[in-house]
């Protein structure tokens, strides 16, 4: 992955330099040797390389070195999430050293007036994703006449997600724009006439021919809503011994400080790491982790990169990561050297086209497993599971109940429910009454009580898990 080409050698500000040297990057991998000295000279450039392989690094190294910390807006990097926008934030601000410049992340989701405060304050590169840039654009708190500087990441998701127009609404009002970078795994048509569109005789760089190596470990999916991941997570950390060492993923840098706090309340010795540490916070944990002083790191992917630990043999995936290498990147951080080791994922209903989508790429073996059991001499779990009826809900939150009976007629068992939880006519959606058995929908609100209420009555019944 790593050429023998050195950040030296290239004429990058001498505070991205000392950013490089304290994050301990010395070689630039392929897709970086490639774009780097090309965009370092004002070059529109498409590059083909997947996540892991260096490409933020790729277009933020010669972004930044574009910038001054003046606090006017002179780049807009757009990606299609706002977990992928944060994990940009992150490096960036990681290896920018002390540049200075202010890295705003604009995603929806998030209170707008406070984000419109924010940007009020000053900004220098914005990371955002397109549909919130436009909104920030159109009230008037980010002018897109301002940046020259225009990368656009991930282009094949964002034609996926159906954001080409948006790109190309925030494109046609980038008057000042003078460079653009933009990086995809994948080359529809549909990306390539856009780009001839508006991109000004770009070089291609394509490095997306690394195939990633797969460690020779046991890999399991664990089929879990988001209430009872941490249930998982204590029975997976409790199976531990005493050499054992593990590393949690997860996608956000908010969502390390939850799990951190959560666990720490449920009495696990746990440290998080992401970007928003100080140097010396991150370095302290990370040589804590390697002499094996503490066995357990909670960390987001680019966090992650400076863990370099032979004894780790389990890590979990708590998110599903977004992209589909950057899986194979996690989990290689365990087998090493012919030990044994173990990858867990937990897998919400959301997450299974991407999870399938990670499987088929890289033609991985993942067992789909149960929770573990708990091991023996421990007859407590460490996180008592939760009643949890989001996975078996449709988007407006009805849960399908089945029930062993047709000798209700629907009227009757609308009476019967609403009259039993005291609960509104609403709470009931669909019945459909079959030969052997009827289907109610309840809301999520009222499912549980519902199934207890029927069960009471000798009646059974069982919520249908999606």
């Amino acid at each position: 992955m790593f050429t023998t080409t050195p950040f030296s050698a290239w004429n990058l500000k001498d505070e991205l330099q000392e950013g490089l040297s304290n994050l301990g990057w010395e070689f630039s991998t392929q897709v970086q040797k490639e774009t780097i000295p090309i965009a370092l000279t004002g070059k529109d450039v498409i590059g083909q390389a997947r996540t892991g392989s260096g490409k933020t690094a790729a277009f933020g190294l010669p972004t930044m070195n574009a910038c001054q910390p003046t606090g006017e807006l002179q780049a807009l990097i757009l990606t299609p999430t706002r977990e992928l926008a944060n994990q940009v934030a992150e490096e960036l601000s990681n290896l920018q050293g002390n540049c200075g410049l202010t890295i705003l992340t604009v995603y929806g989701g998030t209170d707008l007036e406070k984000q419109a405060r924010t940007l009020k304050k000053g900004v220098d590169i914005i990371v955002g994703t397109p549909g919130r840039v436009m909104d920030m654009t159109e009230r008037g708190h980010i002018d897109l006449a301002k940046p020259g500087f225009f990368v656009l990441d991930e282009a094949d998701r964002m034609l996926d997600m159906g954001f080409f127009p948006d790109i190309m609404w925030v494109i046609e009002r980038m008057t000042s724009r003078s460079q653009t970078l933009l990086f995809s795994a994948t080359f529809p048509q549909e990306i390539i006439d856009a780009a001839n569109e508006f991109m000004n005789e770009p070089e291609f760089v394509m490095t997306n021919t690394e195939k990633l190596d797969i460690p020779p470990i046991d890999q399991y999916s664990v089929r879990i809503g988001r209430a009872n991941k941490l249930w998982v997570i204590g029975r997976l950390l409790s199976r531990m011994s005493e050499e054992d060492q593990t590393i949690i993923f997860t996608n956000t840098k908010r969502m390390v400080d939850l799990l951190v706090q959560r666990l720490k309340k449920h009495r696990f010795e746990v440290e998080g790491i992401h970007g928003d540490l100080s140097q010396n916070q991150r370095e302290k944990i990370i040589s804590n982790f390697k002499d094996g002083n503490s066995r357990i790191v909670i960390a987001t992917d680019v966090a992650a990169r400076g863990i370099d630990v032979d004894g780790i043999t389990l890590v979990v995936n708590y998110d599903v990561p977004d992209d589909v290498d950057s899986y194979v990147h996690r989990i290689g951080r365990t087998g090493r050297i012919g030990r044994k080791g173990e990858a867990w994922v937990l897998v919400g209903r959301d997450d299974i086209p991407q999870l399938n989508k990670i499987i088929a790429t890289h033609s991985l073996d993942i067992v789909v497993s149960e929770a573990p059991e708990l091991p023996d001499g421990v007859s407590r779990d460490p996180v008592r599971k939760q009643e949890d009826n989001a996975e078996a809900a449709d988007v407006f939150g009805m849960v399908p109940i089945k029930i062993n009976t047709t000798s209700m007629s629907k009227f009757a068992l609308v009476d019967e429910i609403t009259s039993s939880l005291k609960c509104n006519e609403l709470a009931v959606g669909d019945i459909v009454i079959n030969e052997d058995h009827t289907v109610v929908e309840v809301h999520n609100k009222h499912a549980s009580l519902a199934v207890k209420s029927f069960n009471s009555k000798d009646i059974s019944a069982s919520i249908i898990e999606s």
